[in-house]
């Protein structure tokens, strides 16, 4: 039996875009304002049928390098997908700058599922990715809609999409995951005197919501350091970063710092530890747990963040179910690194310390 996928998952989050709203001048306030009402217009086209959940297998080399089959479709501005085809595998590029650099880091996300992680495509099965760019009118956002990725020009306050890497595999990453855990990962049903607006049928909710969240800002942080050759203590570990406008900020969330204003932007209020959990909280917000534990693992381990502290986030996570706690991820990633490396190993005991240091191991 398919599942349905509901939710929507924007690279720059909404929460973002109304803080950034309120603090702009007239002209730019209206224009955000305006992205935040394209992202609820978007949700409404997402009643999209996923493949068949795929269980993560064993991490392994696959043993021929498969041909992948990504597809370009140029929205022209407007709405309506996929749009005009563009680009397809194996065709020289365009003129189209967007569409080249979404063709090209689609695949460099790829090339990392397939070379780190034995993972043939998004549903582990080579699926086509299709993305659509030139999304909307100077739309200010990108996304993954359950079937495919869609890029906005952006504007004066928020852009450069389809050239952030980072970003492009945080977005594919939540495809991976709504293939890789059934039912997908923190997606609820949202009850009608709680949505935003009426279309809003689902959303990511609790600690499940944000380990969604988190598991994509882990490989989007990946992807970036593995492209540029970038060990732990080399890497920013900034997501976003150059895609806000100076005036706004730097970037869009930090690992290493989760909530710092200073790297990220002026009113970022992730959090970086249990301590300032609180139920209910957005799950970009809540992110910041896991994604600082992922962190300090790495850190501790030491060398490239996607030779041991990646597989064992990767394997673990295919393990959870669709309501994990915090609790359950800090678990299954302890119980992977103990079976890997072994209960008195550096990776075991960092693993355990990193989930100990945010409060959620006691």
């Amino acid at each position: 039996m398919k599942s349905i996928y509901r939710c929507a998952c924007f690279a720059v989050p909404s929460k973002l875009l109304r803080k950034l709203a309120d603090k702009a001048e007239e002209a730019d306030r209206h224009v955000l304002h305006g992205h935040i009402e394209s992202a609820a217009r978007i949700r409404t086209l997402r009643s999209t049928r996923a493949a068949k959940t795929v269980a993560a297998s064993p991490i392994h080399a696959l043993q021929t390098a498969p041909k992948y089959r990504r597809s370009i479709f140029d929205a022209g501005g407007g709405m309506e997908l996929p749009g005009k085809a563009v680009r397809d595998e194996d065709d020289k590029p365009v003129k189209d700058r967007a569409a080249n650099q979404a063709y090209d880091n689609t695949g460099i996300t790829l090339d990392f599922y397939r070379e780190i992680f034995g993972r043939n495509s998004i549903d582990g099965h080579n699926m086509r990715v299709e993305s659509a760019v030139h999304f909307g009118e100077n739309f200010g956002n990108a996304m993954w809609t359950g079937e495919q990725m869609i890029y906005g020009d952006g504007d004066s306050n928020v852009g450069g999409f389809t050239a952030a890497l980072d970003i492009i595999a945080h977005e594919l990453t939540h495809g991976v995951t709504q293939h890789m855990i059934p039912g997908g990962l923190g997606v609820v049903r949202v009850p009608l005197k709680e949505r935003e607006f009426k279309e809003q049928t689902h959303a990511l909710q609790g600690q499940s919501g944000a380990l969604n969240e988190s598991f994509s800002d882990v490989v989007g942080s990946m992807v970036k350091q593995w492209h540029a050759g970038q060990d732990v203590a080399q890497a920013s570990w900034l997501l976003g970063e150059h895609m806000l406008a100076p005036q706004h900020g730097r970037a869009i969330r930090s690992l290493r710092d989760p909530g710092n204003c200073k790297l990220t932007w002026y009113e970022d209020d992730q959090f970086k530890s249990m301590g300032q959990y609180v139920d209910g909280s957005d799950v970009h917000d809540s992110s910041g747990i896991p994604n600082h534990a992922f962190y300090l693992a790495a850190k501790k381990i030491g060398g490239f963040s996607w030779e041991k502290a990646g597989p064992i986030w990767y394997e673990a996570f295919a393990k959870l179910s669709s309501k994990a706690s915090f609790l359950d991820a800090a678990q299954a990633t302890s119980q992977v690194a103990g079976l890997r490396f072994g209960s008195k190993s550096k990776e075991y005991k960092a693993v355990m310390a990193a989930w100990q240091a945010v409060k959620v191991l006691p």
